[in-house]
């Protein structure tokens, strides 16, 4: 695989890394991802109680996603790069308010803000490689 090329790129790539190594964590060890994220972890739970279950879609969700926003960024895919960060404002708006409405543990302001903070730098990014004339890339 190859290295970024553009500032936007390396945004990505890293963002990408870590939601294939936490969900790599999530996957392996879910109750470090739990307490990560200030939840309760129980040591045995309730029959019906598919926190397990969730933890492990989620997990693999981060892998697959971490798998293609490193692919993205190796073929410095800046359209996607600039989808990215709408949807990433907008997670961030959601996380923020489950903190805020007491829905969330305050320790998940960190997810939230991580995807603001992501979004806002691979946004300037973009905006930066705009102000250079830099040509969007292709595909390879």
């Amino acid at each position: 695989m190859r290295l970024p090329r553009t500032p936007s790129g390396w945004t990505i790539a890293v963002f990408g890394a870590l939601a294939f190594l936490l969900g790599g964590l999530g996957l392996i060890s879910p109750g470090t991802v739990l307490g990560m994220l200030g939840f309760e972890v129980l040591q045995s739970r309730a029959p019906g109680d598919y926190t397990l279950v969730y933890m492990a879609a989620s997990s693999m969700a981060a892998v697959n996603m971490g798998i293609y926003y490193m692919l993205a960024a190796a073929v410095d895919f800046r359209p996607f790069f600039l989808w990215t960060v709408p949807f990433r404002l907008l997670t961030f708006t959601v996380f923020t308010a489950l903190v805020v409405t007491g829905a969330a543990p305050g320790k998940f302001l960190g997810v939230g803000l991580w995807e603001g903070a992501g979004a806002l730098i691979t946004g300037a990014a973009l905006w930066w490689e705009s102000r250079r004339g830099e040509p969007a890339a292709q595909p390879a």
